[in-house]
């Protein structure tokens, strides 16, 4: 972290490798976000329509807090790329392959953790409404509680803000520029974060598509 700091301070901050690095970690971020904003999108369907756009920032506000946070503990989380232990030797499994890092163990719970997330979406999306639909008669359905959704959601961000600020690491040795690419992000995606989540919500296809994403990602 001491390093990047100091190249910090001897780098202008206004110049144009500066401007490219922005731009270029900008739209990294943003497409890096995607998966974070259907995923929020999908989770903040089960809440009532007047906790929705409350849970939408909230949600974005806590991813950007957390890459925030990743990027000023850069030491530690670089430290998590080293490797923890090695599996068996595989034909065809290369020694970087079989190196199991921090990184790994945290991507491989998420990527599970997502994979179940979605699968239970789609499960009760196609079966759960019809099976329940004769005991359920009558009743309002029940919504999640929102506490549930954000820690759900706080969940997901800590996996998708750990890749992605390994990888902004690797594009630019300026934390402030990281920070502020990160930012704009996030503010791009708060400005389109509720059209996203309209469009999935008002189009069940399109739903069932980004659940398939999401475990395609996982």
């Amino acid at each position: 972290m001491f390093h990047l700091i100091a190249n910090a301070a001897n780098a202008p901050l206004v110049s144009i490798d500066s401007a490219i690095a922005l731009l270029t970690l900008t739209a990294m971020e943003i497409v890096l976000g995607i998966d974070n904003v259907v995923f929020i999108a999908i989770l903040v369907g089960r809440l009532p329509g007047n906790q929705r756009d409350k849970a939408r920032r909230l949600g974005l506000g806590l991813a950007m807090g957390i890459r925030i946070l990743l990027l000023l503990t850069i030491s530690w989380v670089m430290g998590l790329t080293a490797p923890i232990f090695s599996l068996p030797k595989v034909a065809g499994l290369s020694e970087a392959v079989r190196d199991i890092s921090g990184r790994d163990i945290i991507l491989i719970v998420g990527g599970l953790f997502l994979m179940a997330k979605a699968t239970f979406e789609i499960h009760e999306k196609i079966e759960g409404e019809d099976q329940g639909a004769s005991a359920t008669a009558g009743r309002p359905r029940a919504v999640s509680a929102f506490g549930k959704i954000i820690v759900q959601i706080l969940l997901l961000d800590v996996v998708f803000s750990l890749d992605s600020v390994i990888t902004a690491v690797g594009m630019s040795n300026q934390i402030a520029i990281m920070i502020a690419a990160v930012v704009i992000a996030v503010g791009v995606m708060l400005v389109f974060a509720g059209a996203v989540s309209g469009f999935v919500e008002k189009h069940p296809t399109i739903k069932m598509l980004a659940l398939s994403f999401l475990i395609l990602i996982g």
